[in-house]
C-alpha cells in the first residue's frame, strides 16, 4: 500500500504561483510513475502533468503547458508540481497519483491516490 499526501494548495490571485507537494513512506516510491490530476464537482478528474520513474520523461496537459513544472526528488519521496501565472480555471482539487513506471495519462491507469489539496484562484 502506498499512502500520499499532498500539500501546498491555497487561496490566491490569479497571475501567481504555488508550488504543490506530494509525500510518501513507501520506499518503493521510486518504482512508480507519478501524476497530478485536478478535479471541479461535476466534472472528471482530469490530467495535468505527469512523470516517469526517474524524472526522465513528463507529460503536461495543453492547458497548463509552459505555466506548471513536474519534478521528482526520489531520494525525498516527493514529487511536486510548480504551478506559475495561474489562472481562474486552474481551481480544482489537486491529487497527487502513483502508477506503472512508465507516463500514464488516464486517472484508471493509477494504482495509489492521495486526499487532494485545494487550490483556488481569485480573478
Amino acid at each position: 500500500q502506498v499512502q500520499l499526501v499532498e500539500s501546498g494548495g491555497g487561496l490566491v490571485q490569479a497571475g501567481a504561483s504555488l508550488k504543490l507537494s506530494c509525500t510518501t513512506e513507501a520506499r518503493t516510491f521510486d518504482s512508480y510513475g507519478m501524476g497530478w490530476f485536478r478535479q471541479v464537482p461535476g466534472e472528471e478528474r482530469e490530467i495535468v502533468a505527469a512523470i516517469t520513474w526517474n524524472g526522465g520523461d513528463t507529460y503536461y496537459a495543453d492547458a497548463v503547458k509552459g505555466r506548471f513544472t513536474i519534478s521528482r526528488d526520489n531520494a525525498k519521496r516527493m514529487v511536486y508540481l510548480q504551478m506559475n501565472s495561474l489562472k481562474s480555471e486552474d481551481t480544482a482539487v489537486y491529487y497527487c497519483a502513483a502508477g506503472p513506471p512508465h507516463i500514464t495519462v488516464v486517472s484508471l491507469g493509477y494504482h495509489y491516490w492521495g486526499q487532494g489539496t485545494q487550490v483556488t484562484v481569485s480573478s
